[in-house]
């Protein structure tokens, strides 16, 4: 599963910066993240219908 993870502006909350991901680099940016006090809005990444 793919995971769609944006970074928030600190001030406001609007999206920074988008990137998709594989489920098991989720956790390792969320720890990043965390270290950091940044905040991010997480979402399953749409995927092409087939």
């Amino acid at each position: 599963m793919r995971f769609e993870i944006m970074r928030l502006d600190d001030v406001d909350g609007t999206p920074v910066d988008t990137t998709v991901v594989d489920a098991a680099s989720v956790n390792r940016i969320v720890q990043q993240a965390a270290a950091i006090g940044q905040r991010l809005w997480i979402r399953p990444a749409d995927t092409p219908a087939s």
